[in-house]
């Protein structure tokens, strides 16, 4: 973890904003000079707290109507087992998010898809098949409560 300070703060939070603010108005808005701004700003992007820019796509605006948790059992708890099923997950567009859990399941997969018959192919055809996987069971997001990359930037005290 690095140590941020007030200034650093601001831009963060003003990026998390709009990430297409100009140096100049990103300047403005964190109290800084554009230099100053600009140095502060790529040591964030060199320290990797900046990850990167992008577009936020609408899934529903491109016809993906289906979000689906995905919870999966591996068959066996090998290293190799784990590696090709992760190996597995990252050659898959449809999955957006993959976590590795305590309790019941071993994995937690977060897929975005056009229709259900999307998810069937997803689940029945590829992972099902798997070798690495003993279980899957699904379940599909009826209603987003709320959609959020932003981090709580209000609980960093500044250093």
């Amino acid at each position: 973890m690095i140590s941020v300070d007030a200034f650093d703060l601001k831009i963060l939070g003003a990026l998390q904003d709009d990430g297409r603010l100009t140096n100049q108005e990103l300047a403005d808005l964190a109290g800084l000079s554009a230099s100053q701004c600009s140095r502060r700003r790529m040591r964030l992007e060199e320290e990797k707290v900046i990850a990167g820019y992008h577009a936020d796509l609408s899934s529903e605006a491109l016809g993906f109507g289906v979000i689906a948790f995905i919870q999966v059992g591996l068959a066996t708890h090998s290293p190799d087992n784990s590696k090709r099923f992760r190996a597995l997950v990252n050659r898959i567009d449809e999955i957006q998010e993959a976590y590795s859990l305590t309790g019941d399941a071993d994995y937690v997969l977060k897929a975005v898809l056009r229709d259900l018959k999307g998810l069937s192919n997803l689940v029945n055809d590829v992972l099902m098949p798997h070798q690495s996987v003993a279980h899957v069971r699904s379940s599909i997001v009826l209603d987003r409560l709320k959609e959020s990359s932003r981090l709580p930037l209000k609980e960093i005290k500044p250093g």
